[in-house]
């Protein structure tokens, strides 16, 4: 298959997709086209384990680019936590996706990418560049940590992420640098984008991303959604997936599930008070703005990167758009008060961005209560452990949230990090310096 910039300018393989990340006009990388699964597949999907389902539809991106054996290794490897579906209320379910290491979604995406690359790169020399809001970095430095010949460069906003973030982005030192930005995560993604694309960089140094521009991130972030639905398909309810959405990297893997066959009825696409997708689609008119701080920081994206993949899914057509996507946003004071009702009516935690993805199932709902038929199962997205957002958490339910003992570990390491004003020019210095 081959793989093609959603510019159009640039067409290659899967190798070269993953390796490059960003393709040389700017665009992302997109499949040619989305392979189908057959019926078999699909009714045999209760009864399939999480890795048979990953490997499953890994093969059909990767095709005869790795050997099934590599293939089975890499994919065990990487699923190796459990992600269960638990039951919050009568039609609401809760994905927990925050059972790997860094106890965040994040870590399916980063641990296969990070395998993809060593196995394609062959040990050549790579550096590795990832803006993050908070989750990305920590699992992409624990994915490519002490990966021989691979350097990573993790770009966050200073004092944009919670602390337990922070520490999880900067303790590591040996092949993981953390560079601590003067700026927001549209500022780090923006640099991101131009150390990627910066020709004298490119000749002196082999580049990758590690954000979710990079197709190896998506591929694997769609195996849970064909999972979740295999849990639930026997309720025989359509199901709804609520993603709570910042860079919308998830809700587009979601997209790759559903065009595969995954008969989901509808996605929520669930935002903070950076809302420039519910606006498109309302308005019909994209329009990046600067990102404002909120208590879900890892959503806090005012020109989201994937939506440039989202508009070659729907030919820039807004009305295609609203056919699989509704989008809602909501406040701080909204978040706090779904965490506190969830807690208190149902005795489970929400960390603040399964607490928005609960409120976007709340509002379709709402707006589905007068039509006869609209019964749906609603599964959220949690995509990061309460403990990691303890501040926010304790203040908001004014109780103490236990911190699992891997998140501890991290407390008690010391911060290494470089910081930088948000200056591409200084920020190429110091690359250009390393060796």
């Amino acid at each position: 298959m081959k793989y093609i910039s959603t510019r159009q300018q640039q067409e290659t393989n899967i190798k070269t997709a993953i390796l490059k990340g960003l393709a040389d006009d700017g665009g992302l990388f997109m499949p040619e086209y989305i392979p189908q699964l057959d019926s078999e597949f699909f009714e045999n999907l209760p009864n399939l384990t999480l890795q048979q389902i990953g490997f499953r539809v890994a093969k059909e991106f990767l095709g005869e680019s790795i050997s099934n054996g590599n293939l089975k290794e890499i994919i065990d490897e990487v699923l190796n936590f459990q992600i269960p579906v638990v039951k919050i209320s009568e039609n609401i379910y809760s994905l927990e996706l925050f059972h790997g290491p860094t106890m965040a979604f994040k870590d399916v995406g980063a641990r296969f990418m990070a395998r993809m690359m060593s196995y394609f790169s062959e040990g050549k020399p790579m550096k590795v560049i990832a803006a993050t809001s908070g989750d990305t970095g920590s699992a992409v430095a624990s994915g490519f940590f002490g990966v021989p010949g691979i350097e990573v460069y993790i770009l966050y906003p200073k004092g944009k992420v919670s602390p337990l973030q922070e520490k999880q982005l900067t303790t590591w030192g040996g092949n993981i640098k953390a560079l601590e930005i003067d700026g927001t995560f549209d500022d780090c993604q923006a640099l991101a984008k131009q150390i990627l694309s910066d020709e004298e960089l490119n000749q002196k140094f082999t580049l990758t991303s590690a954000n979710s521009i990079n197709i190896a991130r998506l591929i694997p972030q769609s195996f849970y959604y064909f999972w979740a639905f295999a849990q639930l398909q026997k309720l025989g309810k359509p199901i709804v997936f609520s993603v709570p959405s910042g860079n919308f990297g998830n809700l587009t893997a979601g997209l790759f599930a559903k065009k595969m066959g995954l008969p989901v009825h509808h996605f929520v696409a669930s935002t903070n008070e950076n809302d420039v997708v519910p606006k498109f689609l309302e308005t019909g008119n994209y329009e990046a703005k600067p990102s404002k701080q909120t208590i879900s920081n890892a959503m806090d994206v005012g020109n989201p990167s994937n939506f440039e993949r989202m508009q070659s899914f729907f030919n820039n057509d807004v009305s295609e758009f609203k056919k699989e996507i509704v989008s809602y946003s909501f406040s701080d004071e909204e978040t706090k008060n779904a965490m506190q009702e969830v807690r208190k009516e149902f005795g489970y935690t929400l960390d603040p961005h399964g607490a928005v993805a609960y409120l976007g199932l709340q509002a379709l709902q709402q707006a589905q209560s007068d039509k006869v038929g609209e019964d749906f199962v609603g599964v959220l997205l949690e995509t990061a452990h309460p403990a990691k957002f303890v501040e926010v958490v304790e203040d908001v339910l004014q109780e103490e949230v236990i911190i699992p003992e891997k998140l501890e570990a991290f407390n008690k390491k010391e911060k290494q990090s470089l910081e930088f004003p948000a200056d591409f020019e200084l920020v190429k210095t110091y690359l250009m310096e390393e060796k």
